[in-house]
């Protein structure tokens, strides 16, 4: 009865909700807790599994909440531990003490300002619409929630899939068929109407309007294309370079007439996966010099002509593996360059290839933003593509967003915010991991460390924070600090060691303050 009442109250916030006479008392006088403060998180319903660890479960009585942090005062901070134990964003406080500081200092220097950070969020893919909607309307709520609201961990900026991906039933376009150079033919698909639109303005309303959307497209229609198919080794014929730009251009438009705008465009998913054997992705094959001549003299100009001349155009949208080279040689000439805003980057290699990269790619463009675009587990040989409750892949995500964070990266953004028990549905079995998975016969979801570890960023860095300076000789403990835009310091800590650490922050303006990072876990501290 109580986690039904707080459901209610929670969404009283957002819409109309009708609650029976028997619970009207309980009901109104929870809102006088919640007006007087007294409302704190749900805390999570573990469910630990034998090969994994611990998923925090989501169903229509219960869901596990994290309210926006409130600003304390000097010389207090707050601390929000996750850990591989299951405390799920498990708030303690701390303060600075002016006094000699032991060992282990991570050294905080708000003064060094580095990049802006942009966003962090998933991708609203077929897959994740089919999910969605496979629970009831409530729980549907309660998932966007955890992902968009103040009381989530406030995701900030999504990528929407261009027409199909491998995470669709079917592959398509939005203009199969016929060769239709004038794109009389185009039209939104289902999916579209289904999966993705209203889902998008759901999370619009949860966000107040501050997500930053940005699309990328997987395929072209396959009459544009040289081996005429969705997948494999194939490449655009060059006199549909026009027609392909103008196909990005009337998505573009058919979102705007639903109510719905872009921050942000890529030049297209993977072009490199056309050179993959056996690949079964659906692409556009690209080279450097091909991408730069489209840029100039078709997607650019026709972008920059457009309704949508404002928008942040991103290229590679690729492997860390193809930089700076290609970057380098699409971006040749000095025009191209101009129609470019930023450099969008995956992580399915970034183990074989060097973060410096990223750093080298920002010297040759410093005035371009580099944002990871996408990312998952799941992909490993000899490990189902679905593990609940692994923490380690919690981990993998944190080292690879500080790895990139501490080489210009302005963001990062996981690929399907939500799929099924199996890592789907994906039409071409393409199946991995998520950080929210879906019991549909169960009418319940599972949060994954995934989320959690996404949730330290998201939540507590949000878009418009800058990164700073921080700087440690502490063995194992991984670290990045940021200057939030209400001016508060959030510094993320991961701690990989079988043990608990003790780590003193030494901000000068403040003092030190003493905070011991459990084992195998990560937190964030937080002060103003």
């Amino acid at each position: 009865m109580i986690s039904e009442i707080f459901y209610q109250v929670r969404n009283t916030c957002s819409k109309s909700v009708k609650i029976s006479s028997r619970m009207l008392l309980f009901y109104l006088f929870f809102c006088f807790l919640c007006t007087a403060g007294y409302c704190r998180a749900q805390d999570c319903w573990s469910r630990d599994y034998d090969h994994g660890g611990t998923v925090c479960v989501c169903n229509s009585d219960h869901c596990d909440t994290i309210p926006r942090p409130e600003k304390v005062e000097q010389p207090q901070l707050l601390i929000y531990t996750s850990n591989k134990a299951g405390s799920r964003f498990e708030q303690t406080t701390g303060q600075f003490e002016q006094s000699d500081a032991p060992d282990n200092q991570i050294r905080i220097d708000p003064e060094q300002k580095f990049q802006t950070i942009l966003g962090w969020s998933g991708a609203f893919t077929d897959a994740t619409g089919i999910n969605i909607e496979s629970l009831d309307e409530q729980l549907q709520e309660t998932l966007l929630r955890s992902y968009f609201a103040e009381d989530g961990i406030e995701y900030s900026m999504c990528r929407v899939p261009i027409g199909g991906t491998d995470f669709s039933t079917h592959g398509y376009s939005y203009d199969d068929g016929d060769v239709d150079k004038d794109l009389v033919n185009f039209t939104l698909a289902d999916e579209d109407h289904q999966y993705k639109i209203p889902l998008i303005k759901k999370a619009l309303d949860l966000t107040e309007n501050n997500l930053r959307l940005f699309a990328s497209a997987w395929t072209a229609p396959t009459w544009m294309k040289t081996n005429g198919e969705y997948a494999g080794y194939g490449f655009l014929l060059e006199e549909m370079y026009q027609t392909w730009a103008d196909y990005f251009v009337k998505f573009l438009d058919s979102y705007q007439s639903e109510g719905i705008e872009f921050w942000g465009i890529t030049t297209g998913n993977e072009p490199g996966l056309a050179m993959v054997p056996l690949n079964k992705i659906s692409n556009v094959g690209w080279n450097s010099t091909q991408m730069g001549k489209w840029i100039l003299n078709n997607l650019g100009p026709s972008i920059r002509n457009s309704n949508h001349s404002d928008i942040n155009i991103m290229i590679l949208d690729d492997q860390r593996m193809h930089l700076p080279s290609f970057v380098d040689q699409a971006l040749e000439d000095n025009t191209t360059r101009e129609y470019i805003d930023g450099i969008a980057v995956h992580w399915y290699t970034d183990i074989l290839f060097p973060a410096k990269l990223l750093t080298e790619t920002h010297d040759h463009f410093p005035e371009k933003f580099i944002l990871s675009t996408e990312a998952c587990n799941g992909i490993d040989l000899m490990v189902g593509p679905v593990v609940l409750g692994s923490w380690d892949r919690g981990e993998w995500y944190t080292i690879d967003i500080m790895e990139d964070l501490l080489n210009w990266v302005g963001g990062w953004i996981d690929w399907n915010m939500v799929l099924d028990p199996s890592g789907g549905p994906t039409y071409i079995d393409n199946f991995v991991d998520s950080p929210i998975i879906v019991n549909a016969s169960a009418n319940e979801f599972y949060k994954q460390p995934m989320f959690y570890h996404l949730g330290h960023f998201s939540k507590f860095a949000p878009s418009g924070s800058v990164r700073i300076d921080a700087t440690s000789e502490v063995a194992n403990i991984s670290f990045v600090a940021f200057q939030r835009p209400d001016d508060g310091i959030a510094v993320v800590l991961m701690n990989r060691n079988e043990e608990a650490i003790p780590i003193t922050i030494v901000d000068d303006s403040r003092g030190a303050a003493q905070v011991e990072l459990s084992e195998r876990s990560i937190t964030t501290v937080l002060y103003w």
